[in-house]
């Protein structure tokens, strides 16, 4: 099963001293992650930040290498979130965010969604 996760997924071991990949075999057992080029390129605007926000970027590169990189949409255009919504929807795969936007426009849609739970756990999110 493919995971897609977004920037914020891949900073939340920094921020909130959880292993992002441990929740997720626990929650799903195995399964594919899988991250979009733009949000390498997000995490790596965010990298050049001091202080505790950067840290978490730079940590989320590094753990954007054990992930599958993809594209975007079909035309790689709009912003990130409109490009994690397009490819959830067109792949059928479910989004680790804690993003409200991205997190209700994949509900509406269907696609489920994986989210912090009281700042400790992840919970798969279904409408």
């Amino acid at each position: 099963m493919k995971i897609l996760l977004d920037a914020n997924a891949l900073m939340m071991p920094v921020q909130f001293q959880i292993d992002i990949f441990d929740e997720l075999r626990s929650l799903l057992g195995a399964f594919e992650p899988v991250v979009l080029s733009g949000v390498i390129r997000e995490l790596t605007g965010l990298s050049r930040a001091k202080g505790r926000d950067g840290a978490a970027a730079r940590h989320g590169l590094v753990l954007g290498e054990r992930c599958t990189v993809v594209e975007g949409g079909d035309t790689n255009s709009g912003s990130v979130d409109e490009q994690m919504i397009e490819y959830a929807t067109r792949n059928a795969c479910m989004v680790v965010t804690n993003d409200r936007h991205v997190r209700d426009a994949l509900l509406t849609r269907g696609i489920g969604v994986i989210s912090m739970r009281n700042q400790k756990k992840l919970e798969i999110l279904r409408r």
